[in-house]
């Protein structure tokens, strides 16, 4: 089992409301040279949570931090111009991240919840992760 002693928010930085799903973000990041998907977890629109890399396996989302962290990704984060960032969480999306990163939380109790912006020169996620989920 891995140490992980941090749980990290992204989005997939595409526009609101286009559907995602995990075969595309698996083939954006094969593309980009990685082993696959980088994120553990994937929220999509509809508010389902679905699998990416499995948690045993070091994950690709966030340099310096992937060796123990968990990443997590909810499909969205800009605006239709593809650029301006934007906090585009459907209710099913805040929802079900918010449980899962609760449920992590349990599994990982030394682990810090943060945005992927905290450690890199990005908006990613399109909001303040780590006020948000401070309560968990």
């Amino acid at each position: 089992m891995r140490n992980i002693d941090e749980i990290i928010v992204h989005c997939t930085a595409t526009p609101r409301g286009r559907a995602v799903k995990v075969a595309d973000i698996d083939h954006w990041h094969r593309n980009r040279g990685f082993a696959g998907i980088g994120y553990h977890y994937v929220i999509m629109l509809d508010g389902t949570v679905c699998r990416g890399r499995n948690v045993e396996r070091i994950g690709a989302h966030c340099k310096g931090h992937n060796a123990r962290s968990i990443g997590v990704a909810y499909v969205g984060g800009v605006e239709a111009d593809c650029t301006t960032a934007a906090d585009t969480r459907t209710d099913k999306q805040k929802k079900a991240l918010r449980a899962l990163l609760a449920e992590l939380k349990r599994r990982y109790p030394a682990a810090s919840i943060r945005g992927h912006r905290d450690f890199a020169p990005k908006a990613c996620p399109s909001f303040d992760a780590t006020a948000e989920y401070s309560d968990i």
